[in-house]
Order: structure tokens, then C-alpha cells, then sequence
């Protein structure tokens, strides 16, 4: 007996319904997994494992002086956020990771740190923070230089504060305060950002 679809199966809606569904799994299939991204010539994953969560990958960006390139940075944040003050509040772990494109000397990285903290808070908050940014500042002479192909990541944990790692090794002890790694991310983030184009790109932009 040769098959009749049925009266249902024969009306227009559903004739339309049963197409789009099939071009979305033929879509569906031929499109690649989600891949890393690439800025300055280095990748980031397209998320990261911490506290037991995983983080999408926010944005991406380039530390740029005149024509020479510093190095690029990725945001990674328990949800996606476009603007500085979601991504600032978003409760959770967060990592900020940091490629450097070239010999960076670890005084230049303070000092670009210190810039930036100086720029985006108050004298307050300043001695509020003063005694772990001293501690921060001796993680990163623990570091020394840093050259292309590193990775440095600033991570915070809710638990366990603000931990500092180069190639995956633990530097230095964790720093606590989330408002600390707040300060940390308002470098980059702030009204006054080390970069405008690089907060662009964390955000997503």
C-alpha cells in the first residue's frame, strides 16, 4: 500500500514548520563548535574552569602605545556583560588573563598598575587598598619579566580572593576582597581605562 501523509501532515503551516526545522539540523550540523579567538596573534580560549564553574569568554582586547603592541587581554565572567558595571558587580569568579606580546619588565607592569589604580579611585579607596596592592606588587617582582607566550592570570574566587598565576604555577598568596579585584578590574575597565580600545574589546565591543 503506498503511504498517504496525513491531512495534518499535508497543511501549509505545518509544511513550513517541518522545513524550517530541517534546514535548522542541516544548519545545525554543519556548523563548527564554538573556537577560540585570536587577538594579536595569540588564542584564548573560548572558556575557562574556575570555582567550579565555567566562564565564557567576555571579550578580548589590545594594550597599544603608538604602534607597538604590549600585550592582549581576555575577561572571562560567569555570564556575558557589555557594560563596565555588570561586569564590575557580577557575582562569582572571574578571570582577567594577560598575553604579553613582548619582554614586558615587571617595574613597568606596576607602574602601569599603579597609573591606573590612581586614575580610577579615589585617595580613600586608595589606602584602603594600599596594603594589598603593596602585596600585588610583590607577587609580580616575584614573576620578573614576562615575555611573549606567557600567560598570566588574575583570578578571583568568592572564597578564596584574588590568586595570581604565570603558566599555570600559583604566584605569591591570594590577595582577599572582592573589592580588591574590583579595583584591579577598573584598571582596565574604569572611567579612566589604561586603554579605551582595550575596555572596548573586554566588553565585548
Amino acid at each position: 500500500m503506498k503511504y498517504q501523509p496525513s491531512r495534518f501532515l499535508r497543511t501549509r503551516p505545518v509544511r513550513r514548520l517541518a522545513a524550517s526545522l530541517s534546514a535548522a539540523l542541516v544548519l545545525g550540523a554543519l556548523l563548527p563548535p564554538a573556537a577560540a579567538m585570536e587577538v594579536g596573534g595569540v588564542r584564548f580560549d573560548d572558556a575557562a574552569r574556575l570555582g567550579g564553574k565555567e566562564l565564557p569568554l567576555n571579550g578580548t582586547g589590545l594594550r597599544q602605545v603608538f604602534v607597538l603592541k604590549g600585550y592582549a587581554a581576555g575577561l572571562y565572567l560567569p555570564e556575558r556583560a557589555r557594560n563596565a558595571t555588570l561586569a564590575l558587580v557580577t557575582p562569582g569568579p572571574k578571570r582577567l588573563q594577560i598575553r604579553p606580546l613582548r619582554e614586558v619588565e615587571s617595574a613597568s607592569f606596576v607602574k602601569a598598575l599603579n597609573t591606573g589604580l590612581r586614575e580610577n579611585h579615589s585617595e580613600l579607596q586608595l589606602r584602603q587598598l594600599s596594603d594589598r596592592v603593596s602585596q600585588l606588587e610583590r607577587t609580580m617582582a616575584q614573576i620578573g619579566p614576562a615575555h611573549r607566550g606567557d600567560i598570566i592570570n588574575f583570578d578571583f574566587t568568592p572564597d578564596g580572593g584574588t590568586a595570581i598565576t604565570l603558566n599555570g604555577i600559583p604566584r605569591g598568596q591570594a590577595i582577599h576582597g572582592e573589592d580588591f579585584y574590583q579595583a584591579v578590574l577598573r584598571i582596565f575597565l574604569g572611567e579612566h581605562p589604561v586603554d579605551r580600545n582595550l575596555k572596548r574589546g573586554l566588553l565585548g565591543g
